[in-house]
């Protein structure tokens, strides 16, 4: 049935074009299609390579929300969620309505944005490469062949990169747009061709329509012990969700997205999205291994133009380089991308200013704080300007991703942590030994060990001391892990240097958190830090 169109077609959708519709193609018919129209290569092992051109990642500054009645008092307005006004989405639409009218071929698949049948929304995404195509397909849930004919989308997303906005036309910044329509159920993605616009907009979507069905969202990767004890990873981008949730001792559930509804933790996505940069196939054995099979996408990955061996360590291209592949290649993984309600939540950060411990038991009242808080840590380097470690506060550790206000999803972690008897760590990946320049990564073993003793509850019987800055409860002794790296200040060479530098923290939380406190109870205010 691939290439067959469905009964509710383009046209039942207020969308006409004379292109050559290629409906639903699977992996092998896609690639090829990528491969014959120079979209990308085949690297040695097999996996698509393919590059995005200027856009390596995100636009956040460029994505807009059409404000109208429907989403007025519903969304939370400000730097992550960008107004449109509906006159300039009409001519951005009727504008992108032309361009599809005039492609000669376009490819469209049919998706499900969740794997829980009665949370999931029907995505039908509109594209003009094959390699986006493929990419989304990776990344979505894959209908059952039986089921497209009679597919029906609840929303539609139209992914032109060949697209060039018009800031006085159609409201927006520049020539890349993202415009997301919640009242027509319409998300319109033109002038970049990084394909992670498209599985974050659907993100979007379900973080918008779950709350009010009592279904916490998340960003968070997530997995299961073999006594069918699930643990969630809420972390942002290099904070390790990937890594870390794709455990061989553990089933992965997935890698970035997750709904919590009463009755499971269930992937949003069919596929997993990780950071290609350095890979090491000793640390990551799992994701490693996906860039040696066909049907992986990788994105900005340098290659060899006569070997086609790639080079994961060359960051020329991209340092976010990006592999896409079903979440079936990890050996591990579930079959359908679900698994029971947490009885762990772990929330990942990584701190360069070597302040945090390794790994800290929290409250509820703490959880519920350093979710809004949604603390890591940008290094020099990584960003123009940026020439000493700067904290990055994104809350509920996804703040793009999520429209509406914090506390609506802060309120809805604590009731299921409550409901649940959950335990809660704060993991820092982040930097021991002193800041950035000074200290070292910590350790993935270290961090792994800890996790694990997290996991199968014998951290819980160590003994703990109060962080006096945080307050949180911090081990003293891990089997298998130094004592002393448990106790940040003693890794420093100089302790009145740590002591300035958590106070400098310390203040940097607390500058940022003055936005939540009247929308939170006195427990969770006084889980705010102090300093020494």
């Amino acid at each position: 049935m691939a290439n067959r169109e469905p009964q509710h077609g383009l046209k039942a959708g207020g969308i006409e074009t004379g292109a050559e519709l290629r409906w639903n193609l699977g992996t092998a018919a896609l690639v090829e299609e990528a491969v014959r129209r120079g979209e990308g290569v085949l690297a040695k092992d097999g996996p698509l390579v393919v590059q995005t051109g200027r856009h390596t990642g995100r636009s956040a500054s460029d994505k807009y929300t059409v404000r109208d009645a429907g989403t007025d008092q519903t969304i939370w307005w400000g730097k992550s969620n960008q107004p449109m006004s509906p006159d300039h989405f009409a001519a951005l639409k009727e504008d992108f309505l032309a361009a599809v009218r005039s492609k000669p071929k376009l490819f469209v698949q049919d998706l499900y944005g969740g794997s829980q049948p009665e949370h999931r929304v029907n995505v039908r995404v509109i594209n003009e490469l094959a390699w986006h195509s493929l990419f989304i397909r990776t990344m979505l849930v894959r209908p059952d062949r039986a089921d497209l004919d009679g597919f029906v989308p609840d929303f539609t997303i139209i992914d032109l990169p060949s697209f060039r906005a018009d800031p006085a036309r159609h409201g927006c910044r520049g020539e890349t747009v993202i415009a997301v329509n919640m009242t027509e159920r319409l998300i319109l993605i033109g002038g970049t061709a990084y394909a992670g616009e498209m599985k974050k907009s659907v993100f979007g979507i379900l973080n918008y329509l779950l709350p009010e069905r009592g279904v916490m969202p998340m960003h968070c990767s997530a997995n299961i012990g073999r006594d069918g004890d699930t643990a969630v990873f809420f972390g942002l981008s290099g904070t390790g969700k990937t890594t870390l949730s794709a455990d061989a001792n553990r089933t992965l559930i997935g890698d970035d997205e997750h709904g919590w509804s009463d009755t499971a933790v269930f992937n949003f996505e069919g596929g997993c999205y990780a950071k290609m940069i350095r890979l090491s196939a000793d640390a990551e054995p799992e994701i490693f291994a996906t860039t040696r099979r066909f049907g992986t996408v990788l994105e900005n990955v340098v290659i060899d133009p006569e070997t086609r061996v790639l080079d994961l360590d060359d960051a020329s291209l991209a340092e976010n380089s990006r592999g896409a592949y079903p979440i079936d290649f990890i050996p591990n993984a579930s079959a359908d991308n679900m698994g029971p309600v947490p009885t762990t939540i772990i929330m990942l950060t990584a701190d360069a200013y070597g302040v945090l411990p390794p790994i800290a038991r929290l409250t509820p009242d703490q959880a519920m704080y350093h979710f809004l808080s949604g603390y890591t840590a940008r290094v020099a380097g990584t960003e123009m300007g940026v020439t000493e470690p700067t904290a990055t506060f994104s809350t509920c550790f996804g703040a793009p991703f999520m429209p509406r206000h914090p506390s609506v999803y802060g309120n809805l972690l604590k009731e299921r942590i409550a409901k649940g008897g959950v335990t809660c760590w704060l993991v820092n990946t982040g930097w021991t030994g002193g800041s950035f320049g000074t200290g070292s990564r910590m350790p993935i073993k270290v961090t792994r060990a800890l996790l694990n003793a997290a996991l199968d509850g014998s951290l819980s019987r160590a003994t703990f001391r109060t962080d006096p800055n945080f307050g949180f409860e911090v081990p003293v002794s891990v089997p298998g892990v130094e004592d002393r790296i448990l106790d940040p200040r003693a890794t420093w060479a100089d302790g009145d240097a740590y002591d300035a530098t958590a106070r400098r923290l310390v203040e940097q939380f607390i500058a940022n958190f003055a936005q939540f406190e009247e929308h939170v109870d006195d427990g969770v205010r006084e889980a705010a830090p102090r300093a020494a």
